[in-house]
């Protein structure tokens, strides 16, 4: 059953990228060359970042609440 799952995720993937390569990228080729493409990462970079705080910070949390739940045992 194992095999079926990884033969099934190997070709969608195979597949995903074969299409990936198969797409038009001249949105990017003009994007990067008006400048806008550093707006595109920038942007990136702070959604990431930011997630990524807020990721650390639930840990914390979650942490606390953990260290909590187990002094009262």
């Amino acid at each position: 059953r194992m095999k079926n799952k990884t033969l099934i995720f190997s070709l969608l993937f195979v597949i995903m990228n074969l299409a990936a390569q198969a797409q038009n990228v001249e949105m990017a080729d003009t994007m990067r060359s008006n400048g806008k493409i550093f707006v595109v990462v920038v942007v990136a970079a702070v959604v990431s970042i930011v997630l990524s705080i807020y990721m650390i910070s639930i840990d914390k949390k979650v942490s606390k609440l953990e260290k909590k739940v187990n002094e009262t045992k």
